[in-house]
């Protein structure tokens, strides 16, 4: 059986690699996934086919009818991608030496039996695997905003010694630029430069002043809000 694509993965829509040299494993299982709320994506492929997968590519991986030659390295390809592994054994025999050959694959058996407990185990595997990637993604945001806010207490932090070096600077270019004749005119233009400049930054720190303040206010409507809340679900028991 040749790649097939039956779904395209969209946005972040799961997908699920089945592998199969018999077109109807693949039929059945596809066919009763149609039944569950959340679809995920397919891609259907031989196991001659699967040295080439891409593990980028799926989220989970359906083994079923696979030649017994095949199988043990399409297991260990598979469980190198760190993604959920499904084997269907059609007898006990074999699914007893993938257990304990490769004891990172889920294995059942017999699907024609066990398919709803099929699609139960795979669905849950899928689910799990998307909530620890959200997990992640909220860990790395975190991470960003923490350093984000310890630069900003670094900054607020270091206000008052920044003010402290402006009102230095216009001070004393207030008092040159206040004797006439002590400076040629292109000096004085540039000590008015630096003059302005000391401004701008000392308005731009006031604005810091302003933020901290805001900030302040609205951390502090958010812990009322919580506590109303917390109150609420309390008269509610």
């Amino acid at each position: 059986m040749s790649d097939i694509a039956t779904r395209n993965r969209v946005n972040d829509q799961a997908t699920v690699l089945i592998i199969a040299d018999n077109a109807d494993f693949a039929r059945t299982i596809t066919a009763r996934w149609q039944a569950e709320r959340v679809l995920p994506g397919f891609t259907l492929m031989s196991g001659d086919l699967c040295p080439g997968v891409n593990a980028s590519a799926f989220d989970m991986a359906i083994v079923g009818d696979v030649r017994p030659g095949v199988l043990p390295s399409v297991l260990t390809i598979l469980e190198t991608s760190n993604k959920p592994v499904l084997f269907v054994a059609r007898d006990a025999h074999t699914a007893a030496t993938v257990r304990e050959t490769h004891t990172r694959t889920l294995v059942l058996c017999q699907p024609e039996e066990a398919l709803d407990a099929l699609v139960l185990v795979a669905t849950e595997a899928l689910r799990g695997r998307e909530a620890l990637a959200r997990a992640r993604r909220a860990e790395q945001t975190a991470a960003s905003n923490e350093g984000q806010a310890t630069l900003g207490r670094y900054m607020l932090e270091m206000r008052h010694t920044l003010n402290d070096a402006l009102t230095s600077m216009l001070g004393n270019s207030e008092l040159l630029l206040a004797e006439p004749g002590a400076l040629s005119a292109k000096s004085r233009d540039q000590l008015e430069t630096i003059r302005h400049m000391a401004i701008r930054m000392h308005e731009i720190l006031q604005r810091f002043s302003s933020l901290e303040t805001e900030l302040r206010y609205v951390e502090k409507q958010a812990e009322r809000e919580a506590r109303a809340r917390s109150h609420g679900a309390a008269d509610c028991l």
